[in-house]
């Protein structure tokens, strides 16, 4: 999902990361200071957050001034994150050392239209072979790059664009697993009022390792965020309907292929005014809980279902995801990136 219907753009003149005065963390013990100015606060429902989360953990404004953030991708190499602002139709590349910069333009929309809603790539990954595949709302098809990482060129290859000859609505979010299989969600949110939509229904699909591609879900209204368990056996889908705000587990056959699920978790009465945002991108953590972005910022489930606590953003927060040993969790929250140190 991106913000939240109704949907109201707006981009602020100026863009940088954030450097206000170094803040010490409050507890002792800690030697770690930020340079980062601070927002929200950490919920703890469950006593098991206290060994994913330090107690003195803040959440940290890295970066701001964006229209709407969504898909963030560490790269180890580069010892980077990139992420998307689908309404500018960038991606931008935020480190420590170098701060911020554009990193491709355009994302996801190659077209003569200017007035495009959501045009720009959502959800990011690298193959096994370390290229950037990305969700591309404008041009409604999950796509490869063809250059190198290092070296971004908008040229793209396509992976998949249309289902039994209808085009997708607009591929949302992906995950890969270890052996190859590409499972995305196919929400509406990318779609403009001239677009026609193909397809009667939200889909999540297979793009196996041969290029086969095969529907596994249509039953969900609005399938947006989507991760796998560490062992890979379950298929974890966000649902963003205001109306049926829920989190999905299904479970995976031999063959990856969706066999059963069930709801975990319903959020729905937290939805509102005093929480922003829907079910939207997740990230799940090698204790195979979840960082899964809803109602009030991003929540921690247990993989059974259970609400462990939430980081409190104060904004509708479209996603997140970890560094490579799972040191900070970065989350895409509105017109900002922000992070979280972790245990």
């Amino acid at each position: 999902m991106n913000k939240p219907l109704p949907i109201i753009f707006f981009s602020l003149l100026v863009l940088s990361c954030n450097s206000p005065e170094k803040k010490a963390d409050s507890e002792a013990g800690d030697s770690k200071v930020s340079n980062f100015e601070t927002t929200g606060s950490i919920e703890r429902l469950n006593g098991s957050m206290d060994m994913l989360i330090p107690l003195d953990s803040k959440i940290e404004v890295i970066a701001s001034g964006f229209d709407w953030s969504e898909g963030p991708l560490w790269l180890e190499d580069q010892q980077a994150l990139i992420f998307t602002d689908v309404p500018e139709n960038k991606i931008w590349k935020w480190s420590e050392s170098d701060s911020l910069q554009v990193y491709l333009e355009p994302s996801g929309y190659f077209g003569s239209e200017t007035n495009k809603r959501e045009p720009g790539a959502n959800g990011l990954i690298l193959d096994e072979a370390g290229k950037l595949m990305l969700c591309q709302h404008g041009a409604r098809q999950v796509a490869k790059m063809v250059s190198d990482i290092s070296e971004p060129s908008p040229v793209f290859e396509v992976l998949a664009d249309t289902y039994e000859g209808k085009k997708f609505n607009s591929p949302n979010d992906l995950v890969k697993s270890e052996n190859g299989n590409l499972f995305f969600t196919d929400p509406p949110y990318g779609l403009d009022e001239w677009d026609v939509k193909e397809l009667e229904f939200q889909g999540v699909y297979q793009l196996d390792f041969m290029g086969n591609l095969t529907l596994q879900i249509d039953s969900l209204s609005r399938p947006n965020g989507i991760g796998l368990s560490p062992d890979e056996k379950t298929l974890y889908v966000a649902q963003s309907d205001p109306l049926k705000a829920r989190y999905y587990a299904f479970n995976l056959d031999e063959n990856q292929n969706v066999s059963s699920g069930e709801m975990i978790l319903d959020v729905s009465e937290l939805v509102g005014e005093a929480n922003p945002g829907l079910p939207d991108g997740m990230a799940v953590h090698s204790s195979g809980n979840l960082f899964a972005s809803g109602p009030g910022g991003i929540l921690i489930i247990s993989p059974n279902g259970e609400h462990l606590g939430t980081i409190k953003t104060g904004r509708a927060t479209s996603n997140c995801t970890f560094d490579t040993n799972e040191d900070y969790l970065y989350i895409t929250a509105d017109g900002e990136l922000l992070r979280v140190r972790l245990k």
